[in-house]
């Protein structure tokens, strides 16, 4: 062990009541300041993280990451059907990043019950459709195995509308739908009820099968709403929707139809941006308690220097060089900010493992669409977070040391 660690070390374990009567709280504040500032950060970030990827769970469930739509009208102004054909479905596959495609296709009805009706949209699923966000979400029932070949009957319907309509699990819904043709009623059972608390969707979608939907509009069985697309990797699904544009905009289908694709970001704009605001306040959390530890360890370091006084004269009058001397404080200084680090993490990580398992701090689920604070174990972040703590603070702990320097030993041994 060198000689600076050595006395780091006597400095920071030295138990003299009287000499430590200051600096012993000057650095138990720069400690807790530290741990405090560590902990604030990392939990931050596991929250801010987890409540995007929520949100983005939920938003992309029902809506998919991407989807390939019709841009072109008929005469009542009305979106015409897309061809899913699996000519088509093979051009979508063949891009990078595309892990799955699912046809769906919806419509505008009214739910009536003998108190009261409601306008919702009825979109309708197949074989092909991934349900297990609705699994997920589903509170009471079952999902009905929806075909594309025959009518199930069954609806799924969400918590929301349950209670609106006063509907429950078993019940018949009478449906009316606006068609071309007129007016056209069907029965459905109620099988299952889902809630998201996303109010948005909550509100306005019930779940059925696509064969029904396809004979309402008159459809044929290749034609849909839109193909839905899923990605490998979300953080990549502009880039992802770049390259289907190349593929299938402008592409003109039997019917004269042409196609768009377009992200979820674009189909969703005001969650996005709304998300998108979190990371500020991320940055300027962050910006904060690193200002904190380092104000904190600035403080606590310049209180032991000019306790140490003394000793630096003493150790200057035997001839050690500032650059031995300022080495000493930077090992007291370095030794607590690391001990101040480590246990921040070991106190968020409780915090948050506590919250993950427990959800004890719960929310207003009509205002943050979740029930519970979330929580995602970003581990590359931490790290970001401790090393750039660590470095920050290690620059401020260098720089204060430089005090060191302008002291003389004789006026040194003098200072009382």
């Amino acid at each position: 062990m060198s000689l600076a660690k050595f006395i780091a070390r006597r400095i920071y374990t030295d138990r003299n009541a009287e000499q430590n009567e200051i600096s012993r709280p000057a650095i138990q504040i720069a400690l807790l300041g530290i741990i405090i500032g560590t902990a604030v950060m990392i939990l931050s970030i596991a929250v801010i993280m987890g409540f995007k990827q929520q949100i983005t769970k939920k938003i992309s469930g029902f809506g998919s990451h991407i989807q390939v739509v019709s841009l072109t009208r008929n005469v009542d102004n009305e979106l015409m059907p897309v061809l899913t054909t699996d000519s088509l479905k093979k051009v979508v596959m063949s891009t990078p990043n595309i892990s799955h495609v699912q046809r769906y296709a919806d419509m505008m009805g009214m739910v009536k019950t003998e108190d009261d009706f409601l306008g919702i949209q009825f979109k309708g699923i197949g074989e092909d459709y991934d349900t297990t966000f609705l699994h997920e979400n589903l509170v009471e029932g079952h999902m009905p195995p929806f075909s594309a070949k025959e009518s199930s009957g069954s609806l799924v319907i969400s918590r929301y509308i349950a209670d609106k309509l006063h509907l429950s699990l078993g019940d018949k819904a009478y449906t009316y739908f606006i068609t071309p043709t007129g007016m056209r009623a069907r029965k459905f059972s109620i099988e299952g009820i889902y809630q998201t608390n996303l109010s948005e969707y909550d509100k306005s979608t019930v779940i059925t099968d696509i064969f029904t939907i396809r004979r309402l509009h008159n459809w044929n069985e290749d034609q849909s709403t839109a193909f839905e697309i899923y990605t490998k990797d979300f953080g990549k699904v502009k880039e992802t929707t770049d390259l289907l544009v190349e593929k299938v905009n402008h592409r003109t289908d039997r019917d004269g139809c042409t196609y768009g694709a377009f992200h979820i970001k674009e189909l969703a704009p005001n969650i996005f941006s709304w998300l998108g605001v979190l990371d500020m306040n991320v940055v300027i959390i962050l910006v904060l308690m690193i200002l904190v530890a380092t104000v904190t360890i600035m403080s606590g370091l310049l209180i032991i220097m000019l306790e140490q006084v003394s000793m630096i004269g003493l150790l200057k009058a035997l001839g050690a060089t500032n650059s031995s001397v300022r080495s000493i404080f930077i090992h007291f200084g370095f030794k607590m900010v690391v001990k101040g680090v480590v246990i921040g993490n070991i106190v968020a990580l409780i915090l948050a493992a506590l919250q993950y398992y427990t959800h004890i701090v719960s929310l207003d689920a009509e205002a943050y669409y979740i029930d519970s604070v979330p929580i995602q174990f970003h581990w590359l972040y931490f790290l970001l977070i401790d090393a750039a703590t660590l470095l920050v603070t290690y620059i401020v702990v260098v720089g204060s040391t430089h005090l060191v320097s302008i002291s003389k030993p004789a006026q040194a041994l003098r200072f009382e």
